[in-house]
C-alpha cells in the first residue's frame, strides 16, 4: 500500500531532506526576528520563565538565533524525537510487533487440553484505533475489535473448548511498568499507563459516571472496555442537581488499586474520565475469554497473567537479561504451537500516531523494543542504552542529553536545544528521514498543533513536536519560511509559573516570527521555488 494516503502531501524545500550541494546566502532579517523574540520574553510572565532557543538554516546549518542553547532543560514530550527517530533507525520502518495465540496441546475436535496463551510482544496497537492516522486519530469499533478479530480466527481454526486457563503471557518484557522518575499521580491516568509486552487500549480503561434518580443513590459506573474493571473500584454518589461534578481519584492498598469516589449530580450527564489500567495484560486476558465465550468456546478455567522478574541491571548500569522463565526470551516457546498471529501496522504508522498525539506508552514500548533488538532483552535500562548509542552516531555527544525514559513524562529528562537541533538536523539526511518528518504535528493542521499557529502564515509551514508537563512548555521541529529558507529549531521554556500557558503563546510568537522574518531579500540569490515531493512508499 502507498503510504500517500498516510504521509499526505505537503509543500517542502526540494533540499528538505537531503544535504545541501553548495553554500546558500546566508539569509537576512535576523535583526527583525530577534527584535520580536525579545519582544515575546518580555511578556511580563514570559520573562518568569528560563528559555533555551536555537533557529538553524536546515541546509548550512548556519546558527540565524541562539538563547542558552548549550543549557539543560526539561524537554516533556520533546524527548519523544529522540526514541522515535532511533526506532525507525534501529527497527525501520516496516517494522511489525506480533502477537499470537499459542497452544501446548494440538486441537483435537475442537478441544484444547491445556491452557491457551495470549502472547504479547510489544505491539502498542492492540486497540480499535484506525490507521493510517487522519488528523486525530479516530477509533472504530469497539475498544476490543483486534482480539475480537483473533477470537474469531480462533473459532475458525476450530477451537470450541478449552479444558485450562486462558493465560495472557507478556514475558517478552521483564516486569518494569513504570519508568523512573514518574511521578505517583502520573500512575492514575492514561498519560501514565503501565507499560506492558501486552498493551491492550493503551492500556485505558475509560469510565463515566451517571447519577442516579434521587441524591444519595450510588452512581451507575459504566467501565469500557468491560474486562478493564480489573484493579479499580468506584465508591460514586449522587448529589443535588446543578452541582458540578466532584470526583478524585486515590489509591488504596488491596487488589483494587484504584479507587474512584466523590459525587455526580442528579439527572446530570455522565462524567468521563480515562484512568490507567493497572493490570493491563490480566485486563487483555479477560477480554479473549470472554470473546471466546461469546463466540460459544466453553473455557473451563481462569484468566491469569505469566510475567517475567524484574530487568538485570550490572554494577555499571549496563542491561543484563533476567531469568525469565522458559521460553519467554524466545519469539515462540519451543513447546509451544501458534494458533492464531495478528500483525501490527508498519512502525513508521505507529510513530505517526505517536508524534501527532504524543502518546507516551507507543514512545516507552519502542524504547524497550529497541533494546530487545540489541541486546535480548526489553527492558528500559536497555532501550537507553541503545538510543544513546543511536544518539553518539547522529553526533550528540553524551553529556547533552540525559533521558531516564522514552515519552518525556520524566521530570528527570535534561537536554540542550543544541542536542534537540543537531538531532532534527541527522534526522532529515537518514533514508528514514521523510518518515520522521511526516510524523510531526502540522502547524493549524493536525495533531498537537491543530489548533495552534492556525489561520496565519504559520498555518502548515511547521512540523515541529510539542512537549508539556507541569511547568515545562516545548516545541521542537522544521520550518519553511515566507521567503522559502528551511530551518531547524528548538523553543524549550521551564520553570513558567503560570503552568505554560504564558510559556506557550510566547513560544508560537517565536515560531511565527521565524515564518514571517527570516530569508533573504526578495529578489536576493536563494533557494528554488518550493514544489510537491511525491510520498515516501511502504509495501504493507
Amino acid at each position: 500500500m502507498a503510504l500517500a494516503a498516510l504521509f499526505g502531501t505537503f509543500f517542502f524545500p526540494p533540499s528538505f531532506f537531503a544535504a545541501a550541494q553548495k553554500p546558500k546566502t546566508p539569509p537576512l532579517h535576523t535583526a527583525e526576528f530577534r527584535t520580536r523574540v525579545d519582544a515575546a520574553l518580555a511578556e511580563a510572565h514570559a520573562q518568569k520563565a528560563l528559555w533555551g532557543v536555537l533557529v538553524e538554516d536546515a541546509d548550512t546549518g548556519r546558527i540565524l538565533y541562539e538563547l542558552n542553547a548549550d543549557r539543560f532543560f526539561a524537554p516533556a514530550s520533546n524527548a519523544k524525537v529522540f526514541v522515535t527517530a532511533a526506532a525507525l533507525a534501529i527497527l525501520g520502518p516496516d517494522f511489525r510487533f506480533h502477537t499470537t495465540i499459542e497452544t501446548k496441546a494440538p486441537l483435537a475436535d475442537g478441544h484444547l487440553s491445556g491452557d491457551l496463551f495470549l502472547v504479547g510482544r510489544g505491539d502498542p496497537d492492540l486497540s480499535n484505533r484506525v490507521f493510517p492516522f487522519a488528523v486525530r486519530g479516530q477509533r472504530a469499533g469497539p475498544p476490543e475489535r483486534i482480539l475480537a478479530e483473533m477470537a474469531d480466527q480462533a473459532v475458525t481454526k476450530g477451537l470450541k473448548e478449552v479444558d485450562g486457563d486462558v493465560v495472557a503471557d507478556d514475558t517478552y518484557y521483564p516486569y518494569d511498568p513504570y519508568p523512573a522518575g514518574w511521578t505517583m499521580g502520573d500512575t492514575f491516568f492514561s498519560f501514565g499507563a503501565p507499560v506492558d509486552a501486552i498493551s491492550f487500549n493503551d492500556n485505558i480503561v475509560a469510565i463515566d459516571a451517571q447519577g442516579g434518580a434521587r441524591v444519595g443513590d450510588p452512581a451507575t459506573i459504566t467501565v469500557t472496555p468491560t474486562a478493564a474493571r480489573i484493579g479499580f473500584e468506584a465508591q460514586v454518589k449522587t448529589g443535588p442537581a446543578g452541582m458540578p461534578a466532584d470526583l478524585a481519584v486515590v489509591r488504596q492498598a488491596g487488589p483494587n488499586f484504584i479507587l474512584l469516589r466523590g459525587t455526580v449530580p442528579v439527572a446530570g450527564a455522565a462524567s468521563h474520565l480515562e484512568l490507567a489500567l493497572t493490570q493491563p495484560s490480566e485486563a487483555a486476558g479477560a477480554a479473549l475469554k470472554q470473546l471466546l465465550e461469546a463466540r460459544g468456546v466453553i473455557v473451563h478455567g481462569v484468566v491469569r497473567a505469566l510475567h517475567s522478574p524484574p530487568p538485570v541491571v550490572n554494577a555499571a548500569g549496563e542491561p543484563g537479561k533476567p531469568d525469565a522463565p522458559a521460553g519467554a526470551m524466545d519469539d515462540v516457546a519451543p513447546d509451544r504451537t501458534v494458533l492464531v498471529e495478528h500483525l501490527s501496522p508498519p512502525l513508521a504508522e505507529s510513530v505517526w500516531l505517536t508524534n501527532k498525539i504524543s502518546q507516551n506508552l507507543h514512545a516507552e514500548m519502542f524504547l524497550r523494543e529497541m533494546g530487545r533488538a540489541k541486546f535480548g532483552t526489553a527492558s528500559t535500562a536497555a532501550g537507553l542504552f541503545v538510543e544513546r548509542d543511536f544518539l553518539r552516531k547522529a553526533g550528540i555527544a553524551d553529556g547533552d542529553v540525559v533521558l531516564t525514559d522514552g515519552s518525556g513524562l520524566s521530570p528527570q529528562n535534561l537536554v540542550t536545544p543544541r542536542a534537540v537541533v543537531t538531532l532534527l538536523r541527522y534526522a532529515r539526511t537518514q533514508r528514514w528521514g521523510e518518515a520522521f518528518y511526516s510524523s510531526l504535528p502540522i502547524a493549524g493542521v493536525d495533531g498537537t498543533l491543530e489548533n495552534r499557529l492556525a489561520g496565519g502564515a504559520a498555518t502548515g509551514m511547521i512540523h515541529a513536536k510539542t512537549g508539556a508537563i507541569d511547568n515545562v512548555r516545548a516545541i521542537s521541529g522544521y520550518a519553511t519560511t515566507q521567503r522559502g529558507e528551511s530551518l531547524v529549531f528548538c523553543i524549550l521554556a521551564n520553570d513558567n509559573p503560570q503552568h505554560g500557558t504564558d510559556a506557550t503563546a510566547a513560544a508560537d510568537a517565536i515560531a511565527l516570527a521565524m515564518i514571517e522574518t527570516l530569508g533573504p531579500e526578495p529578489g536576493a540569490p536563494g533557494p528554488p521555488p518550493r514544489r510537491k515531493l511525491p510520498p515516501p512508499t511502504i509495501v504493507h
